[in-house]
């Protein structure tokens, strides 16, 4: 299982990569191999502002529909355009094509896992 070491983790099975005051996220190799083949995601958050844990949008598996929780509080400010063809990018590549929005950081950030107690959670 690939659990980067630079990124930062929630317990819902986000990841995090903090570059500045604007944060990228997507779901983790964790997440895309329980939740199985991705056939949709669906985010119609961008432009607002949400608190951490707040819902941004949805992902849909083959089997299931997952919430996908904000781990940060801040304005979705960008969609990654290529899920709505390529879905499938979030199980190939979740740490890279795979990323779902950007976040413009707003507030402290909350405490969030390192890839070292992230991958103590899911027993990696």
């Amino acid at each position: 299982m690939n659990i980067p070491q630079e990124l930062k983790y929630t317990k819902d099975h986000e990841w995090v990569k903090i570059e500045g005051d604007i944060a990228t996220i997507g779901v983790t190799d964790f997440a895309q191999s329980e939740l199985g083949d991705i056939v949709y995601v669906e985010v119609e958050t961008v432009g607002e502002t949400l608190e951490a844990e707040e819902v941004f949008g949805t992902v849909e598996a083959v089997k299931t529909v997952s919430d996908l929780f904000m781990p940060v509080a801040g304005e979705v400010t960008e969609l990654n355009e290529k899920l709505a063809d390529e879905p499938e990018l979030v199980n190939s590549d979740p740490y890279g094509d795979g990323w779902m929005v950007k976040v413009k950081i707003s507030g402290e950030l909350p405490s969030l896992l390192s890839a070292d107690e992230y991958a103590e959670l899911v027993g990696a």
